[in-house]
């Protein structure tokens, strides 16, 4: 059976777990080119190789190329008149310390129902559009009891977002890519402090990642900061069968994500190895 075992000492968001996969050997273009059935409008994929604190890994930044023309513009001279709401999507809406790409969600508010009925209408492969279903009904499923709203209802600033979309169907193109059979994890850090939301300061992790985390072993850190995204922890509640040490496998292949953020003692990584078991 294939398997890939996420190492997720530093956490695990879902650019970081997509950027691990083809790092290991997910083919980008056969990724990038399916995620083109989905109606998200012009976006790029640009992938770069960083080094973490000594370890050299993928990062990947989902570029929305509209919005980027509308930033483009604000910054000419003869707008500065309204120079105030040039910072109305710099703050809130991401709860990601991962990446900061979301912070523009609102041009891409989308309900669950919409972001479901999307996935399934573009003819992905039966276990590709099984998996990334599966993500997305998780996080509905932990915003709606979190906001009390119904589930077909729950809008997200995160998960709605453009580049949210292209992490969650991405995972589950390149988890097909490397035909892997099985997900397991080490231990999950949430991180600790508080992230600014929508809504406020909130506890490390949010609600509707603690949410998700239930009944997964978490590990603890003493890292300020959120290390699980919802998205991450979607993934985790979603795809993983089991959590704990490296089970008895085969490597034949690791590959290493990268988040945004440095960490003060150890490389922002996450580590996916695939094998055989």
């Amino acid at each position: 059976m294939r398997i890939a075992y996420l190492d997720c000492f530093s956490g695990i968001s879902g650019d970081m777990l997509l950027a691990a996969l083809v790092d290991a050997g997910a083919n980008r273009e056969t990724i990038e080119r399916e995620l083109r059935k989905l109606p998200l409008g012009n976006f790029r994929m640009e992938w770069k190789t960083v080094v973490k604190k000594g370890v050299s890994s993928l990062k990947l930044d989902v570029i929305d190329e509209e919005l980027e023309k509308l930033k483009a513009l604000k910054t000419l001279p003869v707008l500065n008149i309204g120079h105030h709401h040039d910072h109305s999507h710099d703050h809130g809406h991401h709860h990601h310390e991962h990446d900061h790409s979301h912070d523009h969600g609102h041009h891409h508010h989308r309900r669950y129902k919409e972001i479901s009925a999307m996935i399934d209408e573009a003819d992905f492969s039966p276990r590709v559009t099984a998996r990334a279903q599966a993500i997305f009904e998780k996080i509905a499923i932990a915003e709606a009891k979190i906001h009390n709203v119904p589930v077909d209802t729950v809008h997200f600033h995160e998960v709605g977002a453009l580049d949210s979309i292209v992490d969650v169907v991405g995972i589950a193109l390149a988890l097909e890519d490397l035909d892997i059979d099985q997900l397991y994890s080490g231990p999950v850090p949430t991180g600790n402090g508080y992230v600014r939301c929508d809504h406020g300061l909130y506890p490390v992790p949010a609600p509707a990642t603690m949410e998700m985390l239930k009944g997964i072993p978490l590990r603890q850190t003493d890292i300020q900061k959120e290390l699980t995204t919802p998205t991450g922890a979607g993934v985790a509640a979603a795809l993983v069968k089991q959590f704990g040490p490296l089970p008895a496998m085969t490597v034949d292949a690791i590959g290493y994500g990268a988040g945004t953020r440095d960490l003060p003692d150890q490389p922002n990584v996450l580590r996916v190895l695939v094998g055989t078991m």
